[in-house]
């Protein structure tokens, strides 16, 4: 076993590991400030951990959220919560994955045993609410560390990062058939769209889906709602490239908000009821009050897109009208240990596509100017590719 000096106090070693003492990582040290890219060191790891070394990670709208201070979290920290890569070493208690398997981290870890992960709502465990928000593995504790302090991870992942240290239920195996700067997709922007018609909505066939806003998450909902079966899949955006992307991946209309009424184009297209179901992915107050406005009555609303927490979000009270059902979702009713696998060959089979998502590729060194990309609304989505 190597010992490595961090600075304070010197940390037990990996017995299998093929990397340097320490590595670089992406780390955030105050809101609204660059990030830097940062040599670390990693803890030992615990019974439960999953030792991986990162092939891709992709920059998540939520990403920038953290680094603009719009969502509070502990630093310094390593963002990133969108990762795929090669399992390099395993703790003693792991039976899940073994060396060498490729697995997507996934950001919303399980204790199995909680109130709410007894209730199948697993996306509100107990335990990783309180760890996750801390910048904590669910053990309650952190592996990364840079002259001998402890940095954070974001989303129980930190995957802007060449390795990565994951707690067990959070490394999701996947086939090697696919490639690491698609599969890191499935770890957020995938499975929260997809599996939300298919999970949350529960789309049926050949109904009428509206989605609001064609950014990564809302284009994987045109996807999931085309494996649903819907008979109308009508993309609402304001970028041109983005509804064209959006009918490529299988809208059957598309509508240019800023040259149409989306309300009355979605009402031509459903018999001038509205659409059955209506996926809010755009982000603001606005996409959120023009989901329900062209929702049919009776029909369902599902919020995908979020604002800044502390921003009041109202509606015009008779868009609720008509026994409307609004929900809200942050995952799209994913669990990632069953759906992952299930996304893999759905990607596998070509019915859904992740190479046409990928915006643009980065270095880690380039990751500043990648949330910049980000924060101009010029990607679908920046990966972050590893050698």
């Amino acid at each position: 076993m190597v010992i490595v000096d961090c600075g304070v106090n010197s940390v037990p070693r990996f017995s299998n590991l093929a990397m340097k003492d320490s590595f670089s990582a992406a780390v955030l040290r105050r809101p609204a400030n660059a990030i830097g890219i940062e040599e670390v060191h990693l803890d030992a790891l615990q019974p439960s951990d999953v030792l991986i070394k990162l092939g891709a990670s992709g920059i998540c709208h939520t990403d920038l959220e953290v680094q603009r201070g719009d969502l509070t979290a502990p630093m310094p920290i390593v963002l990133g919560h969108e990762g795929a890569g090669t399992v390099v070493e395993i703790g003693s208690q792991v039976r899940s994955v073994s060396a060498g398997d490729h697995v997507v981290g996934s950001w919303n870890p399980s204790c199995g045993t909680c109130f709410y992960c007894l209730r199948d709502q697993p996306i509100l465990c107990e335990r990783y609410s309180l760890t996750g928000s801390l910048g904590q593995l669910p053990d309650g504790a952190t592996r990364l560390r840079a002259g001998g302090r402890p940095i954070h991870h974001y989303g129980s992942v930190a995957s802007h990062a060449e390795y990565a240290i994951l707690h067990e239920s959070s490394a999701v195996r996947i086939p090697a058939e696919i490639p690491l700067d698609h599969a890191c997709l499935l770890g957020c922007a995938v499975s929260t769209g997809f599996c939300a018609p298919l999970r949350v909505a529960k789309v049926s066939v050949g109904s009428c889906v509206a989605i609001v806003g064609c950014g990564a998450v809302g284009l994987n909902v045109v996807q999931g709602a085309r494996v649903a079966g819907a008979a109308e899949v009508i993309a609402i955006d304001i970028d041109e490239r983005r509804l064209s992307l959006a009918e490529e991946l299988g809208a059957t209309r598309t509508i240019h908000g800023a040259e149409q009424d989306p309300i009355a184009e979605v009402r031509r297209w459903s018999q001038s009821r509205g659409a059955d179901f209506v996926f809010e992915a755009g982000g603001s107050p606005t996409t959120m009050q023009l989901a329900l406005e062209v929702t049919r009555p009776g029909g369902d609303v599902v919020l995908l897109g979020k604002v800044p927490l502390d921003i009041p979000v109202s509606f015009r009270f008779g868009s609720l009208f008509g026994e409307k059902r609004v929900v809200r979702s942050s995952y799209g009713g994913a669990r990632p240990q069953r759906d992952f696998p299930i996304l893999a060959r759905y990607y596998l089979t070509g019915q859904l596509k992740i190479k046409q998502l990928i915006s643009h590729h980065l270095k880690l060194s380039e990751i500043d100017e990648g949330f910049q990309t980000v924060a101009r609304g010029e990607a679908i989505r920046a990966v972050v590719t590893f050698p």
